[in-house]
């Protein structure tokens, strides 16, 4: 195959982002949890497979660091090669403890900080980021906000079908929220498909069945790739595989080992649905007597330290094999490494069995086609993955999941005819070779991906001198109302607390006010002119000593936007009143809301299916305001820190609303001042470096000054 680079471009330089799970280039936990699925093997050979190709000059997958005595101390490595061109590269994500997905929202900006600050120190930005499920994209539209680049995004799983699945299946909402924390999956899953300029698929069932259900559908910007598969690995039986380890670990369960062997493999997870598959064969005479039947749900120990869902599914599992005393019919190993994945498909196939996936759901379906290349045999949930996979291979069968019976007699089906069984192994040995090798897919990846990264522009930057004579590393930065003003004498003493020490800070100022407006406050109250002033929420930055506007940030922050178009969609919103002009700017489209009236995760969602991608920033209660995607408090701060060279552990951040909150969140210290709009600040209670001052006002930022012991090393001398 002819690899070698476009004459149009030079070699890529991809990133990969697949935050959650436990991702290294050797011996994968793939089973451990519900988080060492398929995606992990996916990215890491993704990463691989890119690295191989000439017309690809960088691979990095940037994933989080682990520092856990429970697992393995590979995991904090920061650096681990893959090839000469493909490595992992892991990054800290606050709490270094091993933790599932669901309760990493909190350190997500943190882990978004920190994979900035590791890419821009790079000699050469990335061509394309690609981000892989919920937390990926959300921590991937942050960065692509800041670097100019195209987002690439593979969802995996989405959220509103699990939703979905798990109310069908009994769960209650309550529950489904405070395991899943399904709505900021959502929120972020919306966010992402926003701003995303191609998503990548498995399947055409996906697009439409899954995420057709969101707000922001764009079939047209998705494509098709099928996964692959490492054919060095998977391969059919060579006569071999009786002699292995796990075979002889299989044959401690079974009273008749040289059966058939139906082979489920899967995490412990309740919509891989294994629980039902039990019940299937043990409700079916027939299919004990015709074949044993072989449980591989990740590994464990004991199961009472596991996590809540593994615990629960494996505890149903052994449950039903009790229930229907298949003790000597089932095997369940505690224990398998990476390589006897292959090695247990090829014992099914050489004992003439079957693999079954009864998943509720499956995206994707990659023991599929690796059971595929072995010359196995798949029954197969009819969703997503399967349905591509049995259409392009022919190599088995399509079941309801939901359906005991009629799973029972597919697989009884398989397993009895031997020469319908040698073909349909035929056909997935050369349907897997023909349509997921890795080779096919990395050539039609690329194919996606050239295009995007030739049409992308070097992102410029203000060129910016800082005054002689001044060393300031650290910075500040604050709203103005219910913060700097309200209290005259706690005024007072901030200011003189910023004079005595601004050789070594940047006071800066974050408000909503346009600009005239915020330097009208500032004279009001005898506040100096900040060395930084963002206004408009973000859409305006303005530097001292001049006011000079960062013009590069303008051109930056117009992706996307339509004011127009979001003028006419608003317009006729019960319960939004536009505001007076004097309030309006190019960037920023200001109403007045009545929240009982109007709902501002609905007006979200309105915007989205009209195809508009922006910032919806709610405030003191009243104030609704609609910006560019890439403009808010939060990202313009992290623009200023890469031109004034500061640091953002080193910044204080002072807020009051929710427009303050993606200023707080991440790894700048941050104080909350004013409790009156704490419900806009709500899922900051949980975030890391959060101080809530007890006292309001600029008393409230000396409070957070004192708490962060943020002068440490001395007050100085000079004139703010």
């Amino acid at each position: 195959m002819n690899n070698r680079p476009p004459e149009s471009g030079k070699p890529l330089y991809i990133a990969l982002i697949s935050v959650h799970g436990l991702i290294r280039g050797h011996d994968l936990e793939l089973g451990r949890d519900a988080d060492t699925g398929g995606q992990t093997k996916y990215v890491v050979e993704l990463a691989r497979a890119l690295g191989e190709r000439a017309d690809v000059g960088r691979v990095v997958l940037l994933t989080r660091r682990v520092v856990d005595a429970q697992v393995s101390p590979d995991y904090a490595e920061p650096f681990e090669a893959l090839s000469d061109k493909a490595a992992i590269v892991r990054i800290e994500c606050g709490e270094q403890k091993y933790l599932r997905k669901e309760m990493l929202w909190d350190s997500l900006d943190s882990f978004a900080d920190n994979a900035l600050a590791y890419l821009k120190s790079q000699p050469v930005i990335p061509d394309v980021l690609h981000s892989h499920y919920a937390d990926a994209g959300y921590v991937g539209a942050r960065l692509v906000h800041l670097l100019g680049i195209p987002l690439v995004h593979t969802g995996h799983s989405l959220g509103r079908n699990k939703r979905m699945q798990l109310l069908a299946s009994g769960v209650k909402h309550g529950e489904i929220e405070t395991t899943y924390h399904i709505s900021r999956r959502i929120d972020a899953e919306e966010t992402t498909l926003g701003v995303a300029e191609r998503v990548i698929t498995s399947t055409q069932q996906e697009i439409r069945q899954q995420y057709g259900l969101y707000d922001f559908y764009r079939p047209d910007l998705m494509r098709v790739i099928p996964p692959g598969t490492d054919l060095a690995s998977f391969f059919p039986p060579r006569g071999d595989e009786t002699r292995s380890a796990i075979a002889l670990e299989l044959r401690r369960f079974l009273k008749h080992p040289d059966k058939p062997i139906i082979l489920a493999l899967s995490r412990p997870d309740p919509k891989k649905n294994l629980s039902t598959l039990i019940e299937a064969y043990g409700e079916s005479p027939q299919l004990q007597q015709a074949a044993n039947l072989v449980i591989v749900a990740g590994n464990r120990d004991d199961i009472q330290d596991m996590e809540d869902v593994a615990k629960h599914t494996l505890s149903d599992i052994l449950l039903a094999i009790d229930r229907y005393d298949l003790y000597g019919k089932v095997a369940y190993p505690k224990h398998h490494k990476a390589e006897d994945v292959s090695v247990l498909f090829r014992l099914a196939a050489a004992s003439l069995g079957v693999f079954v996936n009864p998943a509720l759901t499956e995206p994707f379906g990659l023991t599929l086609i690796e059971a595929a290349a072995c010359g196995l045999p798949v029954v197969a949930t009819e969703d997503g993955g399967p349905v591509d996979i049995v259409k392009y291979c022919r190599n088995g069968y399509l079941i309801d999941p939901l359906d005991k019976k009629a799973m029972a007699e597919t697989v009884m089906q398989a397993l009895a005819d031997k020469e319908e069984w040698r073909h349909l192994a035929e056909n997935g040995i050369q349907g897997v070779r023909r349509h997921y090798s890795w080779q096919a897919h990395v050539e039609k990846y690329l194919a996606v991906i050239r295009p995007l990264a030739e049409k992308t522009e070097p992102l410029p930057r203000m060129n910016l001198k800082r005054r002689q004579g001044m060393f300031r590393d650290r910075a500040l930065f604050t709203s103005i109302d219910l913060n700097l003003i309200g209290d005259h004498a706690s005024l007072a003493n901030f200011l003189q607390t910023m004079q005595r020490n601004s050789k070594s800070v940047i006071f800066g100022i974050a408000t909503g006010r346009r600009l005239d407006d915020a330097l009208s406050v500032l004279r009001q109250y005898d506040i100096p002119v900040p060395d930084v002033l963002i206004s408009g929420q973000g859409t305006e930055i303005h530097y001292a000593p001049n006011l000079t506007q960062d013009t590069v940030w303008e051109r930056h922050i117009v992706h996307l936007w339509n004011r127009q178009a979001v003028r006419d969609i608003l317009g006729k919103i019960p319960g939004l009143e536009i505001q007076p002009k004097k309030f309006q700017s190019a960037f920023k489209i200001s109403y007045y809301i009545d929240p009982v009236l109007a709902n501002v995760q609905e007006i979200r969602q309105v915007l989205l299916r009209n195809e508009q991608t922006v910032n919806v920033v709610f405030s003191f209660g009243q104030f609704l305001d609609v910006l560019p995607v890439r403009a808010s408090k939060g990202l313009a701060l992290r623009w200023c820190a890469e031109q004034l060279g500061f640091p953002l552990e080193n910044t204080l951040v002072a807020g009051v609303t929710g427009a303050d909150a993606d200023m707080l969140r991440g790894n700048t210290l941050g104080t909350v001042v004013d409790n009156r709009h704490l419900a806009e600040l709500s899922g900051l209670s949980t975030a890391d470096k959060i101080y809530f001052s007890t006292s309001p006002h600029a008393a409230g930022i000396l409070e957070a000054l004192d708490h962060y012991k943020f002068f440490a090393s001395g007050e100085d001398n000079g004139a703010l």
